[in-house]
């Protein structure tokens, strides 16, 4: 791994699509590379703490969320335990579509497919400089990989369990979720920066509320292989601040345009085998 001190030294010039420069001296560009890069959570399946198979899903969660479904995960991966902070998307992407401006504050008001530029610009970018081996990629997670990890080994409603309030509590706010999670009860914007509460077990944060979480699949109602898919939208993960505390269970999940910008929604990365090697 490149260090640090070196970073500032290094002159890479990388030409993507479009004849945009993404790589070079800029003072503290390395050093938030090489952050991203070592903010990512090993996750592998079947060994230690993390179950092969996991249930997906909820059959009592609403219209929008897949029935329970039994998923056995076979492929290990490693997951980012923020979502992409705006500092890192500007960087790599040479602007901040944000409206809630923060440096180290979730990037939102983008398109998926904008999410997914950032990905292959920044695969380019960390094998250049030797962050990321040339068998890896930067990619948005699966739906599957985004509620395995979410859950991390529960079977609750919540990675924290199924209650959001404290026996102690009655009659008072969330108050366990609210140690968790930014949403309707006590947010009021994208103001705070990513891992501001308590991650889950995993150590992953804000994977309930905070932003929606663009995945990596188009929208369906199923899990089941029969089940149509609508190219023109794609599936959203999380809950954010705009939504109330049952929006924010990890089985929730919206369709959202294709084509659509919201300030509450955003992503996280996977950095995984490329397919094929």
């Amino acid at each position: 791994m490149m260090s640090r001190s070196c970073g500032w030294l290094l002159f890479l010039l990388i030409t993507l699509s479009g004849g945009r420069s993404v790589l070079s001296d800029e003072p503290g560009q390395l050093d938030l590379l090489n952050t991203f890069q070592s903010e990512f959570v090993v996750i592998a399946p079947g060994t230690e703490k993390f179950p092969a198979t996991f249930v997906c899903g909820s059959n009592d969660g609403g219209p929008e969320v897949r029935p329970a479904t039994s998923v056995t995960m076979s492929t290990p991966f490693a997951i980012a335990k923020y979502e992409v902070p705006q500092n890192l998307y500007e960087t790599v992407m040479g602007t901040n579509p944000s409206r809630w401006k923060g440096q180290r504050n979730s990037v939102e008001l983008l398109t998926v497919t904008e999410a997914k530029q950032f990905c292959e610009r920044a695969t380019q970018l960390m094998q250049a400089a030797k962050l990321l081996a040339d068998d890896e990629v930067i990619r948005l997670p699966t739906e599957v990989e985004w509620e395995y990890c979410c859950r991390a080994g529960t079977s609750t409603k919540y990675s924290f369990g199924d209650a959001i309030r404290r026996d102690s509590d009655v009659g008072a706010k969330n108050s366990i979720l609210d140690e968790y999670a930014w949403y309707t009860g006590n947010a009021a914007g994208n103001n705070p920066p990513v891992g501001a509460l308590k991650p889950n077990a995993w150590g992953l944060y804000d994977m309930h509320g905070y932003l929606w979480e663009f995945t990596d699949d188009a929208w369906t109602l199923s899990h089941a292989p029969e089940s149509s898919s609508d190219k023109q939208q794609v599936t959203l993960k999380s809950g954010s601040w705009k939504d109330p505390a049952e929006r924010l269970t990890s089985s929730a999940r919206r369709g959202f345009p294709v084509s659509g910008k919201d300030d509450a929604v955003g992503f996280r990365c996977v950095r995984a085998k490329r397919q094929g090697f």
